[in-house]
């Protein structure tokens, strides 16, 4: 069994002037390569900062991070993308910063472009583009520089609700088709059904962890894509035991 991370006995603590505050404290876990893990739980509790150290953004106040690559990709809440750059050389971007923008990896672009649908959209820029459309090529844009984990912070949040639905759906596949490893933090309990491997339920702060569940839709599935598998018993069971589990305080 080969992990692509370890997360070790983590805690992060936040300080002012006046005060301290504690985020996160002892956080475990593995991330296998290939696998795709979701992390939920309640507002504020610290999910989007351990993504943060994983990315090396913050540093923890105790604990370590063992990672077994060097090529991250990290999808935040907005696309961010570049208004003044059109769709090609914005999914260039990375490329371009690591000094990798050969003739060969312009065809690689090019050629997920075409395979998810942006393809005749490589000139336009991202203000005349639909915002499901806008997060493939902000997808295309962490792809292409081949990340050995990929994490997700929130990355459908900003769409409307049918939107969020279809990308959602393409998003879980083409990480499926890739075998892409991935974290994702989100406060879609459905979501994360449809999409993860494993779900990863965080308390409320200063965040522990509660639960892990294991999603299986394999045997059910023929083709597991999300809305396959929404379309399951098992996705309704999944997900009230999870909202179960959930510590909700009404703020």
């Amino acid at each position: 069994m080969e992990y692509i991370c370890e997360v070790k006995n983590i805690s992060k603590r936040f300080h002012t002037i006046n005060n301290e505050t504690k985020a996160i404290e002892d956080i475990s876990f593995k991330i296998e390569k290939g696998e795709i893990v979701s992390i939920v739980g309640p507002s504020g509790c610290g999910k989007s900062t351990i993504l943060s150290i994983l990315a090396g953004l913050e540093k923890p106040s105790g604990g370590e991070v063992l990672l077994n690559t060097q090529s991250i990709g990290f999808m935040f809440q907005k696309d961010q993308l570049y208004e003044w750059r059109n769709i090609f050389k914005n999914c260039m971007l990375g490329l371009e910063i690591q000094h990798k923008d050969t003739e060969e990896n312009k065809d690689k672009v090019i050629q997920m472009l075409t395979k998810y649908g942006l393809y005749n959209f490589r000139n336009h820029y991202p203000s005349q583009l639909s915002g499901g459309m806008r997060q493939r090529a902000a997808l295309v844009r962490t792809l292409a520089i081949e990340p050995d984990l990929l994490l997700l912070d929130e990355p459908f949040s900003a769409l409307d609700y049918q939107t969020r639905l279809a990308v959602g759906n393409e998003v879980g596949e083409i990480l499926r088709r890739e075998k892409m490893t991935a974290i994702m933090v989100t406060h879609d309990i459905p979501e994360a059904v449809s999409i993860s491997d494993r779900v990863i339920i965080f308390t409320e702060r200063p965040a522990k962890i509660k639960k892990e569940y294991i999603i299986n839709f394999e045997e059910l599935c023929k083709d597991r894509t999300p809305m396959n598998c929404r379309n399951t018993q098992a996705f309704g069971d999944y997900f009230r035991q999870i909202w179960g589990d959930l510590d909700y305080v009404e703020k």
